[in-house]
C-alpha cells in the first residue's frame, strides 16, 4: 500500500531496462500495473484464480501485461522465459513472495540457470538479512552462502508491516540480486554445496567434525586436507568465505561421493 516502498521496488527492478519482466505473485496487481507503464512487457505468474480474474478485469487493456494462472513453485519457468525472449536476452523478476514459500522458489530462481539477470524479491526481513550476511555473522547460513554464489544481493529498503494491507505480524524488506554471469567460485556446484551443507549442518561442530560427519569420511584425513588448503579445520562452516569453502571442497572433493 506505500507508494514510497513501490517506488524503490520499481526503481530497483528498472523495467524499461529488460525486455521482460516476470512478476511472481501479483496479488491485485499494484506492482503489475505500475511495471507496466514503463516494461516493454510483464508476465505475471499467480496461483489464486480470484486474483487471476480481477488481474485480467483490470490491466486486460494493457497488450504488454500477460496473466498466467499457475503456481511458480511448478511452472516451467525456463520454457516460460525462452518461448517469450530472443536469443541472448535476459528477463528480470519482481515477486513480493509469500513468506512460506520464499526458499524453495529462490532456489528455483537462482539454481535452473534461467535466462536472468536481475531478481528483485520482498521478504522477511529476517531472511534479507540472512541473503546479504557476511562470514562470521550470526545471521551467516547456508542460505547466505547459495545467493552469494549465484549473485551479488543488496538490501533496497525496509518495509514496516504498516506498508501493507492486511499487516502481516512481521517486517520485511527489498532484496536485488545481481545474477552472476558465472558462479562467485570456480568449484563444480554438486561438490561445493555438499561441503556447505554439511559444514553447516551441526553448526557446533568444528569444520573437520562437520566434514566427517556429515559426507561420511575420515576425521583425521579431513583435518590433513583442510590444513593443506591453509585452512585452520577448528574453525566453524559459518565462519567461511565463498573462496575458504571452495579451498576446502577442491580439497577433499576426490573422497566426496556423488560430486557431480
Amino acid at each position: 500500500m506505500d507508494r514510497g516502498t513501490l517506488a524503490k521496488i520499481l526503481a530497483a527492478v528498472a523495467p524499461a531496462e529488460a525486455p521482460l519482466i516476470l512478476e511472481i505473485g501479483p496479488g491485485p496487481g499494484t506492482l503489475t500495473a505500475a511495471l507496466a507503464e514503463v516494461a516493454p512487457r510483464v508476465v505475471a505468474v499467480e496461483v489464486d484464480r480470484g486474483m487471476v480474474a480481477l488481474l485480467r478485469e483490470t490491466l486486460g487493456h494493457r497488450t504488454n501485461v500477460e496473466v498466467i494462472h499457475g503456481d511458480a513453485l511448478k511452472v516451467d519457468l525456463r520454457s516460460l522465459l525462452v518461448e517469450r525472449l530472443q536469443p541472448g536476452q535476459k528477463a528480470r523478476v519482481a515477486a513480493n513472495l509469500p513468506y512460506y514459500i520464499t526458499s524453495p522458489l529462490l532456489f528455483r530462481l537462482l539454481e535452473e540457470d534461467l535466462p536472468l539477470d536481475r531478481i528483485v524479491v520482498m521478504v522477511q526481513r529476517e531472511v534479507a538479512l540472512r541473503m546479504v550476511a557476511a562470514p562470521g555473522s550470526r545471521e551467516y547460513g547456508a542460505l547466505s552462502v547459495a545467493v552469494q554464489y549465484h549473485t551479488v544481493p543488496r538490501v533496497v529498503a525496509r518495509v514496516s508491516r504498516g506498508a501493507f494491507w492486511p499487516p502481516p505480524e512481521v517486517d520485511s524488506a527489498v532484496v536485488a540480486l545481481e545474477v552472476r554471469e558465472q558462479p562467485a567460485v570456480a568449484v563444480p556446484r554438486r561438490l561445493f554445496f555438499a561441503v556447505v551443507r554439511a559444514a553447516f549442518q551441526q553448526r557446533r561442530k568444528t569444520l573437520a567434525n562437520a566434514l566427517a560427519g556429515g559426507l561420511g569420511l575420515e576425521r583425521a584425513w579431513v583435518e590433513e586436507r583442510v590444513a593443506a588448503a591453509g585452512i585452520d579445520p577448528g574453525r566453524r562452516g559459518e565462519t567461511l568465505s565463498l573462496e575458504e569453502f571452495a579451498a576446502v571442497a577442491r580439497a577433499i572433493g576426490p573422497a566426496v561421493p556423488d560430486q557431480g
